[in-house]
């Protein structure tokens, strides 16, 4: 067994909050982090969730090896890594979740034939309710992603899907809930607008978000039929239905996650 059971290369705001999530299954000092910025690896140290350490202790000593990286920096992180990995003589993974680069672009850059899972998280890991997206090389093995299912067991939901889908899905849950916070911002924004305090109209803005996701979720219903148990005729939520119907809202909403998709692909060439 490795000094470490997952390392974190980059703590920035994604790695930072898998890192967080993680430190709820993992003892700290089988959870280790290091990035460029030693701030953000201090805060983790100083709180007793992590140890902090540098990018070769950690990827030399870690069963899980997780890059958290942007897509561009990728290449420079791996010509200081692959020499590191390369001495390594037990089993490891590597754990990306760099958008748009693949599978095999990362065993390319690892310049080693070890278990690699791609992942697409979302930032609400950091409080129990994130979506995970993964998908592995044939050489990770049903135990390696059972230590990974389990040491994320506490970020939220984990789904394995075909690697050629989650560009597609990391578009929609990935970028997803800044669209969300945006639509709770203009729900906010017209209730300040009737008259309600700014803290109340949040509050109530996100406790809704919040109760109608668990609904779709537990009910499984589709969203159209729990829309229409609300549109009494004649009454106040079709009228509102109405004005978001007027100004494209679904439109709209299809238009980001298509966006987000095609800037992903773009990240690829």
């Amino acid at each position: 067994m490795s000094k470490y059971t997952f390392g974190f290369i980059g703590c920035g705001n994604m790695g930072g909050a898998l890192a967080l999530a993680a430190s709820k299954t993992l003892s700290a000092d089988r959870l280790a982090v290091c990035d460029t910025d030693p701030d953000k690896t201090a805060a983790f140290a100083s709180q007793g969730k992590a140890i902090a350490t540098d990018l070769c202790d950690l990827a030399a000593n870690s069963d899980y090896v997780f890059l958290a990286v942007k897509p561009q920096g990728m290449s420079g992180l791996f010509s200081e890594l692959s020499p590191i990995l390369k001495k390594r003589t037990e089993p490891y993974v590597l754990v990306s979740m760099a958008a748009g680069v693949s599978i095999e672009a990362l065993t390319t850059m690892a310049d080693t034939n070890c278990a690699i899972i791609r992942i697409m998280p979302n930032t609400p890991v950091s409080v129990g309710e994130g979506m995970i997206l993964y998908d592995a090389n044939p050489n990770a093995t049903e135990e390696q992603i059972a230590g990974f299912l389990r040491g994320l067991s506490a970020a939220g939901r984990l789904d394995r899907l075909p690697e050629r889908l989650i560009d597609a899905a990391g578009a929609l849950s990935g970028c997803g809930p800044a669209f969300v916070y945006l639509f709770a911002e203009a729900l906010a924004d017209g209730g300040v607008e009737c008259g309600l305090p700014r803290d109340k109209a949040m509050l109530y803005a996100s406790q809704t978000l919040l109760g109608a996701a668990k609904m779709l979720l537990e009910t499984e219903k589709h969203p159209g039929e729990l829309k229409d148990a609300v549109c009494s005729p004649g009454g106040t939520t079709i009228a509102g239905v109405h004005a978001l119907e007027k100004g494209g809202f679904r439109g709209v909403g299809m238009e980001a996650v298509v966006a987000a998709y095609e800037k992903t692909q773009k990240l690829k060439s």
